[in-house]
């Protein structure tokens, strides 16, 4: 996997958290601003080690 691979799986990662928390948030009936608060406190506690990984680049795919 590429540099770039890597930091598009990390980008898809970061979207995903922010669009489903942003949803979820909406739906427990939180405001514009703790639906925002909620999309970044999902991405801020994304498994970037996991994600890289999964991308064959964290310890499970090291080697490259």
């Amino acid at each position: 996997m590429t540099d770039h691979e890597l930091m598009d799986a990390v980008r898809r990662a970061c979207i995903e958290a922010a669009l489903a928390a942003y949803e979820d948030a909406g739906i427990s009936g939180l405001c514009a601003e703790g639906r925002w608060e909620a999309a970044v406190g999902a991405i801020q506690s994304l498994d970037l080690e996991r994600i890289a990984a999964e991308a064959g680049r964290g310890p499970a795919g090291a080697g490259r």
